[in-house]
């Protein structure tokens, strides 16, 4: 029989079997069905197929008992009958069959994936020593890979020995497919070796592969192989060559391609406009639209969705609704792709509305649909909204990605929704999530955001598999959440299991801060030097906070100074720290200086330099602030700011007009802003207005013991024994504890622990006894106990035993016993420094020429010569 040309493709058709058709003879001798009105004859697999052609009249009929098997198998693959096509395959000859046969039947068992009969028809041809030419060859590696079997294909694609460049485009498109990058790269590389000539395909192929892998370097030598082989002009070529730039961060490369290419198509504008966006330009990516409007070039959808993007990433809802009306009328919103991103544009451009009116309207809604809502309502911060739409979901059977899950987290974390995250977390364990990685993580990073690191601990300890996120997760948790001491843990645990990243030093940072742990910081300090993450600007503001808060502020200048791009959290940061200092002053220069250099205050600049200017006395200056905010930034204040005022009104010893400012604030002032208001009248003695100011305090905060002992401290320092009695009953009453005051000491990396009255340390004698030593001095040089502070009814000596007691002296003394006599000494204490010790403080510095650095519940206090930096303000 004569043979027929090599790439016949016939399509499978659900015909009847026992239906007869009229079929026709070709000049060359092959019998053709007769196409019908039904019929769809499918392209070639590779674009080297020719189809036959059919002549325009039979030469003879045919009867449907045909002898020959060739025939009777290509008719059982017209019609699609794999089962009866196998049957023939296996009973004929093998010696009669041909490879277009063979070819045929592979054709079909690739469409209908069925792996184990096309297995079958390659074992017959390897028992009948068929040689595998390009058509057979093609077809079985065509086959394997469509039935998800590439290693065999490979296998096969090996053994041809004449393999044309459709079949290599073809082996290396379906390495791409599953994104084996490397190998594709390394088919194009034996290509090049073996001197196949390459087409527009071959390097399409290869340039997204380099763009995926970010070989950018690799990427350039084939964009000059491709030069030097004529393929500069050809558009589909620089297409992918402008893509490829752009996914290498290279813009300016893919515009210089696209400005020299003289044929451009949609797909050429349509690549600037994506690859614009994608790299943060998305001005520019509207500015190449419009250019492409003026030229009167014809936009497709994915034209449309880039536009739609560039909008959503720009903000600019009107433009985004003119797009939006374009697309109606050019009929492409009715595509779901089109509806999602218009609703995401909706969504991030701040219209939540017209989100959900596009959500609406949609006929078909996929996940991705769902889960631009539940961002949209995550921006918005409404944690309810993304819950219900969560409950929706579940009604309509659509059932929740990674994606949509992490974004509801989000929206719970942002609105501290604790109630609403842990029925998101029901859900992710009712429907088998919680093994997810992503979902872990966002999931504790929901539970440390809601203050609840007990669950964050939790997901956390059931996790089969962490990440550094997850780790990095909890010990940024414990520290925000006031658990410095676990985030240390943690810290610790986690050098066991792997190697922290700058985001990890940024986390445990704030607790080393926040335990004025100043030598574990150094540590690591060297750590962040040794790893160069020095240069990354979350540390390097995390550093400086850790020796503002540690006392060391001239380290902590030295560092933000050396921040070559401040932003506004280092300026804050530096401004604060001056105002725990009781740098008001130098506060109010850095704040200055901000504003120089182009930085716009927040609301939490404002009150960093209100504070400033309270721990320094510093009225005027305070006033001029707080207009400021309001006239020249629009700044409306919120209690942090009212409560800064007051603080500074009540410092400077104007109660009256603290008091009047209190009751013409336009909203409901708290408990905090009374109590600065019942500090300054414990600092001014005003007992009258402090009776009238602790009933508004504890109205507010009634088990706040800390309002009852300053009231009975004002008694006490009054000697109104009889009201500190009563106080004292009141809280007794109540079943309040007074928070213990303690403080405490690092020495050698080691935190030494002081609890007021408690004597259990290994060196309480001769704590005492230095203490007994200078308390004896101090009279001699006329200082006297201020006995006042000791809060109990008793004789002088009971008073002075009682204050000789105080955490902070003991913490004070074991440090004088223990540091090195030129090491300063730094104490930090939970409550407020008593005047008594105060006193000592400054006399113990002037006695032993050392440098004492007491941080405490408000402000830093520096003791040096007998002086203190807060000159009496705290």
């Amino acid at each position: 029989m004569a043979k027929t040309a090599p790439n016949l493709c016939f399509s499978p058709l659900n015909l009847n079997q026992n239906r007869r058709e009229s079929l026709f003879l070709s000049k060359n001798g092959c019998f053709i069905h007769k196409p019908s009105s039904k019929t769809t004859l499918l392209s070639p697999i590779f674009s080297s197929c020719t189809p036959i052609g059919i002549s325009a009249s039979p030469t003879r009929s045919i009867d449907y008992q045909l002898t020959d098997y060739n025939a009777k198998i290509l008719r059982f693959c017209e019609l699609g009958n794999l089962h009866n096509a196998m049957e023939l395959l296996c009973m004929s000859k093998k010696s009669e069959l041909e490879p277009r046969t063979y070819s045929s039947v592979l054709q079909l068992c690739a469409g209908l994936k069925s792996l184990t009969d096309g297995k079958k028809v390659h074992s017959i041809v390897n028992s009948s020593n068929v040689v595998l030419d390009e058509l057979l060859g093609s077809k079985l590696v065509s086959f394997y890979a469509t039935c998800g079997d590439l290693k065999e294909a490979r296998r096969v694609f090996d053994s041809i020995e004449k393999k044309n460049v459709y079949l290599w485009n073809f082996m290396a498109s379906e390495y791409a497919k599953i994104g084996d990058f490397k190998e594709s790269i390394r088919l194009f590389k034996m290509m090049v070796e073996k001197g196949i000539e390459v087409n527009s395909y071959t390097f399409s192929c290869v340039l997204k592969c380099l763009a995926a892998l970010g070989g950018l370097k690799e990427g350039e030598c084939v964009h000059g192989y491709l030069l030097k082989l004529g393929f500069g002009c050809c558009n589909s070529v620089v297409n992918s060559l402008v893509a490829f730039y752009f996914k290498g961060r290279r813009p300016e490369s893919a515009c210089e391609l696209f400005d020299k290419l003289s044929d451009r198509d949609v797909i050429s504008w349509n690549s600037m406009i994506s690859g614009y966006v994608s790299n943060g330009l998305a001005q520019r990516g509207l500015e190449i639209f419009k250019e492409m409007l003026h030229l009167g070039v014809e936009v497709d959808s994915a034209t449309i969705v880039s536009v739609l993007v560039c909008c959503a990433n720009l903000g600019t809802l009107s433009l985004g609704k003119a797009v939006h009306a374009f697309a109606i009328k050019s009929c492409f919103e009715r595509r779901i792709n089109f509806s999602n991103t218009l609703l995401d544009m909706y969504s991030k451009c701040g219209d939540l509305d017209g989100a959900l009116w596009v959500f609406e309207k949609m006929g078909e809604r996929n996940v991705v649909s769902w889960t631009s809502m539940v961002a949209g309502y995550t921006r918005d911060g409404q944690s309810d909204g993304a819950i219900r739409l969560l409950q929706e979901m579940e009604k309509e059977g659509v059932k929740l990605d990674v994606v949509a899950i992490t974004s509801i987290l989000h929206a719970c974390a942002r609105s501290g929704s604790l109630n609403n995250g842990r029925d998101v977390h029901d859900y992710i364990k009712a429907n088998n999530m919680d093994s997810n990685l992503f979902v872990c993580n966002a999931l504790m990073d929901m539970y440390a955001k809601c203050g609840s690191m007990e669950d964050a601990n939790s997901v956390f300890s059931s996790m089969v598999a962490k990440d550094i996120i997850s780790w990095n997760t909890m010990i940024g948790g414990y520290s925000k959440n006031c658990f410095p001491n676990e985030a240390l843990k943690m810290f610790a645990a986690m050098l066991e299991e792997l190697k922290p990243d700058s985001r990890t030093m940024a986390c445990i940072l704030p607790a080393c801060a926040s335990l004025s742990a100043l030598e574990r910081g150094k540590e690591i300090h060297g750590h962040i030097l040794r790893n160069g993450y020095s240069s990354d600007r979350h540390v390097a503001n995390a550093l400086v906070d850790l020796y503002v808060k540690c006392g060391v502020l001239g380290l902590a200048q030295l560092l933000f100074d050396m921040i070559s791009s401040k932003d506004l959290v280092s300026w804050t940061v530096m401004i604060a720290g001056y105002g725990m200092h009781g740098f008001g002053n130098e506060a109010i220069t850095t704040f200055n200086e901000m504003r120089d250099e182009g930085i716009e205050p927040d609301e939490v600049s404002f009150i960093s330099i209100l504070y400033a200017c309270s721990h320094s006395g510093l009225l005027e200056e305070g006033w001029r602030f707080f207009y400021i905010m309001k006239n020249d930034f629009n700044i409306e204040p919120k209690l942090e700011h009212y409560a800064c005022m007051v603080d500074l009104l009540s410092r400077t010893g104007n109660l009256s007009k603290a008091y009047e400012f209190i009751e013409t604030m336009p909203i409901a002032p708290d408990a905090t802003i009374w109590g600065s208001l019942l500090c300054g009248c414990r600092i001014y003695h005003d007992v009258e207005l402090a009776e009238k100011v602790a009933e508004h305090v504890f109205e507010l905060e009634p088990e706040n013991t800390g309002y009852y002992v300053l009231l009975a401290n004002i008694y006490a320092e009054a000697e109104k024994w009889e009201e500190v009695k009563r106080m004292r009953e009141r809280i007794g009453r109540k079943g309040l504890r007074k928070n213990p005051g303690c403080s405490w000491i690092e020495i050698k990396g080691k935190v030494n622990l002081f609890v007021s009255g408690n004597n259990s340390h290994p060196q309480s004698k001769k704590i005492e006894s230095l203490l007994k030593k200078l308390r004896r001095k101090m009279k001699e040089d006329g200082y006297f106990p201020k006995t006042k502070y000791a809060l109990i009814n008793a004789d002088e000596m009971q008073k002075e035993m009682a204050l000789c007691g105080h955490s902070e002296k003991l913490a004070m003394a074991f440090g004088l016993l223990t540091l090195p006599s030129r090491k300063t000494i730094r104490v930090t204490k939970n409550l407020r420094v008593c005047g008594d010790c105060h006193e000592m403080a400054k006399f113990m510095s002037k006695e032993t020429g050392r440098e004492i650095v007491l941080r405490d519940s408000n402000r830093f206090h520096h003791f040096k010569d007998g002086y203190c930096s807060c000159r009496g303000f705290w």
